[in-house]
């Protein structure tokens, strides 16, 4: 019984991973189509890690994607980042630009570009 219920979680995460990369190259086809250049993990690393006056995606988050985060005010745990560990990332594209919008502005005091999504979203797939 333990075999079974093991590839059936085993073909879910398939599932749930084929969905996130469907769901990443379908926004990065609207962000191209907005403009953006070619996206890179650099890019979209260095995004990560970046200091705005004392905001960063890591001060939530923590610099590791694949861990759980802590909000910075309310101190609520923040499911990781990762597809790779969380195969509910990245699954729903109301979900990506709600929470784009939402953290480019407190982390930016901005909104993000279409080529720092893109960038962002090609680093993030690969952890």
């Amino acid at each position: 019984m333990s075999k079974k219920i093991g590839l059936l979680a085993g073909l879910l995460s398939c599932l749930a991973f084929a969905a996130n990369a469907d769901v990443i190259d379908q926004k990065l086809g609207e962000y191209r189509a907005q403009g953006a250049e070619t996206f890179t993990a650099e890019a979209g690393l260095a995004l990560w890690k970046s200091d705005n006056d004392g905001r960063s995606c890591t001060q939530c988050h923590g610099v590791d994607p694949t861990s759980v985060g802590k909000h910075a005010k309310t101190g609520k745990a923040i499911q990781p980042m990762a597809p790779s560990v969380n195969p509910k990332r990245f699954t729903d594209i109301d979900k990506i630009d709600k929470w784009f919008l939402r953290n480019c502005k407190w982390t930016l005091n901005r909104e993000c570009t279409a080529q720092e999504k893109g960038d962002f979203l090609v680093w993030i797939r690969g952890q």
